[in-house]
């Protein structure tokens, strides 16, 4: 098989998957259900990740080059190719009900999530910085028709606006990052500019550039004080988008993020470390001081993933081969979790989202048991309780800190998780609280689809905190794919050929 086509084999088969359900929505009886475009979508998923599967056996001695050393597949890109797969199958099982007769472009959304998983995914794997951007324009654009998808509401057009808005304005930022790069190494390829700062005169202008590029994905992961949009956008947005943007797009470009620090700026760390420093606390206390003061449940699980976005953060201030590993597997606790308390969200409120605020939840438990076990188990997750994923993430993240020498940085993400857990028990609380009225609303069952993608969450969040050897291992392969000095020699050869 051709290097080229090898390496780019997940994200053609999601291409044509959308193209297919693009096709096919036309020939649909107008009015009627959408759910085999969605069941299209979720095939095109698992084909997409076994590809992904198939490709980490070609690289067990060597990453594959491709594109004239553009593209880099290895068991880092992998890993989070094979975590935004799994983001996006358990998002299709949970909305596969969520539009049905509620709107006409259903067939519309399973094609942008694949467009959207397409773009994640050229993300991870590119070592161009002009193909990053490529990959992240598909995302985004995905991302933001997808937060304006109820368009019958105020709340969601406002959401798509904002976010459309701010992400503009941050994907100038990423923009002159690379200009200033270029102007700094003379290449836009991550392995080309790891080569050039060794010799650059302009130290400075490297230095410039690379803040502009933390500052551009900054708003992508809604890092603190990059995280204005993040609030309304979640509010309005509707519920398994939302489950959907919180993590997956995150994992894209925190895995963009490390390839650049560790892998583009290594020579630089002393000087880019102080700065994610300061993020990372700046992060964990507005988002947990933010999630406070909040009454609405998505608000609050917004101002949530802004401290998590933190807690992430953290393990960019510990050494390579112990911080890409940490990074790696708190990614994937977060998206098990995430997507998991916000496709409770999703049965719950339905596509009207009726169920809003903390006295909306009240006595949710005593009315729907499984549905408020589940949520709160994501919750205890979120605070870091032994034997979920939740915990044995922080664990890691913090102990990788530590070890690096930045235990004041602990001590901080220590505090915020105290502070966290008043909020978060806030929630289960009034899950079990009986309501002074009686509830009238129907109490409606939960299909197969959306009881699936509900049960992989919790599965997952299970496993992570049980038994996340597996889990740990393809973290640290794919740590070790950036750490590692031969590929780093291997990719500059790519790049000097394509000249």
């Amino acid at each position: 098989m051709s290097p080229n086509l090898l390496a780019l084999l997940p994200e053609i088969i999601l291409t044509v998957g959308g193209v297919l359900i693009m096709v096919a929505e036309p020939c649909l009886t107008p009015g009627g259900s959408r759910k085999p475009l969605g069941w299209l979508a979720i095939l095109a998923t698992l084909a997409a990740g076994a590809a992904s599967i198939f490709q980490l056996g070609f690289t067990k001695s060597a990453a594959i080059f491709a594109f004239y050393g553009t593209i880099q597949v290895d068991p880092f890109s992998i890993f989070f190719h094979l975590l935004i797969a799994a983001i996006v199958l358990c998002s299709l099982l949970g909305s596969l009900d969520y539009f049905e007769g509620a709107t006409n472009h259903a067939g519309e959304y399973f094609a942008l999530v694949l467009f959207g998983a397409v773009g994640m995914m050229f993300m991870t794997s590119a070592t161009e910085l002009l193909m990053v951007f490529v990959g992240l324009e598909i995302s985004s654009i995905s991302t933001y028709i997808m937060a304006g998808f109820r368009k019958g509401q105020a709340t969601s057009a406002e959401s798509a606006i904002k976010y459309f808005l701010l992400g503009s304005f941050a994907t100038a930022f990423f923009l002159y990052g690379i200009a200033l790069a270029f102007g700094a190494t003379g290449s836009t390829s991550i392995h080309a500019i790891a080569a050039g700062l060794a010799g650059t005169s302009t130290p400075t202008l490297a230095i410039a550039a690379l803040t502009l590029i933390i500052i551009g994905l900054g708003f992508k992961v809604s890092a603190a004080p990059f995280h204005v949009w993040t609030p309304d956008v979640y509010q309005g947005a509707p519920a398994p988008v939302v489950g959907l943007m919180s993590t997956a797009p995150k994992a894209a470009a925190f895995a963009v993020l490390l390839r650049i620090t560790y892998s583009a700026f290594g020579s630089m760390e002393a000087r880019w470390t102080i700065l994610l420093w300061i993020l990372a606390a700046l992060s964990m206390t507005v988002g947990n001081l933010g999630a406070l003061l909040q009454t609405n449940v998505k608000r609050m699980l917004a101002y949530s993933s802004i401290a998590n976005a933190g807690y992430l953060l953290v393990a960019f201030t510990a050494s390579a081969d112990r911080g890409i590993a940490a990074a790696a597997f708190y990614t994937a606790t977060y998206a098990a979790m995430n997507v998991g308390a916000f496709a409770v969200i999703t049965q719950v409120g339905g596509f009207n989202e009726s169920t809003r605020t903390l006295a909306d939840y009240t006595g949710l438990a005593l009315r729907r048991p499984v549905l408020g076990a589940l949520l709160s188990f994501f919750l205890l997750s979120m605070i870091g309780i032994p034997f979920t994923g939740g915990f044995f993430g922080k664990f890691y993240v913090f102990t990788a800190t530590i070890h690096s020498g930045n235990v004041w940085l602990a001590v901080v993400g220590l505090l915020n998780s105290g502070v966290a857990c008043f909020y978060y028990l806030r929630l289960i609380a009034a899950l079990y609280t009986r309501r002074e009225t009686a509830e009238t609303s129907p109490v409606t069952s939960i299909s197969f689809p959306a009881g699936l993608g509900l049960a992989a969450t919790a599965l997952a969040t299970l496993m992570l905190g049980v038994l996340p050897g597996q889990i740990l291992h393809l973290a640290g392969r794919a740590s070790w794919s950036i750490t590692s000095p031969s590929a780093a020699r291997i990719g500059a050869a790519a790049e000097t050929a394509s000249r």
